[in-house]
């Protein structure tokens, strides 16, 4: 029985990287996820004047409550939607000018949400070309606190963001939120905040942070979820395969992996203990209607196994997938049509007809790595699939296509 060795979450690791940055000490991070988009915060966090040693098992970060350590810095984000919203939101509780600047991807991704709020809180932010967008500047003089309305429809890490934030302001924060998405994203902040030693309240629709800062403490990252769902998916998909995941079971915080209980509507057998998570291809995969606003990362990768299903799948109240790395929804409908697959999209849906794909082709994959990942699975029953970059799952997991082959070879494919 495979089983497979994920890295540690994208999410976590980010978050915990914030964390330990602001927390009074010295935190160690165990099994942190070493990619593109990790990297890239550790480095911008450097940027910012905070001490980071990287080992291979483990990162150590030197807090300061107070803020950055320099009073002026230039900060590239590259791709990662994380590094751009969530340090621009430190730099605000220091003091200095801080300038932060991303990929062209990351330049079309919206920011507009948490920029008004920042501004409301009396943070001096301002973009440089189109308003929401990078390059942005925040002169910052700390951030006094109190009370202001987000609007996270768009994207949990908006909310996220003045979470993390809350405990470096003078008075603490209520925010007030009008939409949320993802709010799984949402729940891991708030248990991350309590291991620094933060306690986050809510009174309906208004989540409350008290101010005094974060404790340092040693905090394990585990595997990331999101990256599971291609190894289950894979078990799914294949009669008699079973894929095993340790480190991901009931009491995983992430919410991605709900996705298993997806594979298990649609037929396949899945077993979630305290050490683990278990998936095993029963050789019939049902057709299904399914919300995943709360799980919207693993569209894509019922989208690309969709097909093998024995009815319509349809994914619905995933809009917030157009305003990820590339527009999700249209590039796995392109692609599916691609491999001669009947789809309809609308504003936040997908249905997928049954019908198994005969040949391949090459997946255009808009530099998205969940793309890339989504379609690996697909390419377990289809022989002939390529991708014209598949070298951008160095975002979240830069060895994906070795793990892949070595289960492939496991699975008998």
């Amino acid at each position: 029985m495979p089983t497979v060795d994920i890295p540690g979450s994208k999410s976590i690791t980010a978050r915990a990287l914030f964390l330990a940055a602001a927390a009074d000490g010295v935190t160690t991070l165990t099994r942190p996820l070493r990619s593109d988009d990790t990297e890239g915060f550790a480095e911008g966090l450097v940027r910012l004047g905070y001490r980071v040693g990287r080992t291979p098992d483990a990162w150590q970060v030197d807090g300061r409550p107070e803020g950055p350590a320099v009073t002026e810095a230039d900060v590239y984000c590259r791709d990662g939607a994380t590094t751009a919203r969530f340090l621009p939101t430190l730099a605000a509780a220091g003091h200095g000018t801080f300038r932060f600047d991303a990929s062209e991807q990351m330049r079309r991704r919206p920011l507009l949400p948490l920029s008004r709020a920042l501004r409301d809180l009396g943070v001096d932010l301002r973009h440089e070309g189109a308003d929401g967008h990078h390059p942005l500047t925040v002169r910052a003089s700390g951030v006094e606190g109190g009370e202001v309305v987000l609007d996270a429809g768009q994207s949990s890490q908006y909310l996220t963001a003045l979470l993390l934030l809350g405990p470096l302001t003078r008075k603490g924060l209520r925010i007030r939120v009008t939409d949320l998405v993802s709010v799984p994203y949402v729940e891991i902040t708030i248990a991350m905040m309590r291991a620094f030693g933060v306690e986050v309240g809510r009174e309906g629709n208004v989540f409350v942070v008290p101010p005094g800062g974060y404790r340092a403490t040693t905090y394990p990252i585990e595997p990331d979820a999101s990256t599971a769902s291609y190894f289950f998916a894979a078990a799914a998909v294949t009669p008699g395969a079973e894929v095993t995941v340790p480190g991901l079971g009931t009491g995983a915080l992430q919410g991605d992996l709900g996705f298993v209980e997806v594979l298990r509507r649609m037929g396949a057998d899945v077993s979630v203990g305290d050490s683990g998570t278990t998936v095993r291809g029963t050789g019939r995969l049902r057709g299904l209607t399914v919300n995943m606003r709360d799980i919207s990362d693993t569209m894509p990768t019922l989208a690309a196994i969709a097909p093998f299903a024995d009815g319509p799948v349809r994914i619905e109240d995933v809009a917030n997938t157009r305003v990820k790395e590339c527009d999700r929804l249209e590039a796995s409908a392109e692609n599916l049509r691609r491999l001669g697959a009947e789809v309809a999209v609308g504003p936040d849906w997908i249905e997928i007809q049954p019908g198994p794909p005969g040949t391949g082709a090459q997946i255009t994959t808009h530099g998205d790595h969940r793309i890339v990942m989504s379609f690996a699975v697909t390419g377990l029953r289809v022989p002939g699939i390529s991708f014209d970059d598949p070298g951008c799952v160095r975002k979240t997991f830069p060895g994906f296509h070795g793990a892949f082959a070595e289960l492939r070879k496991d699975i008998g494919q």
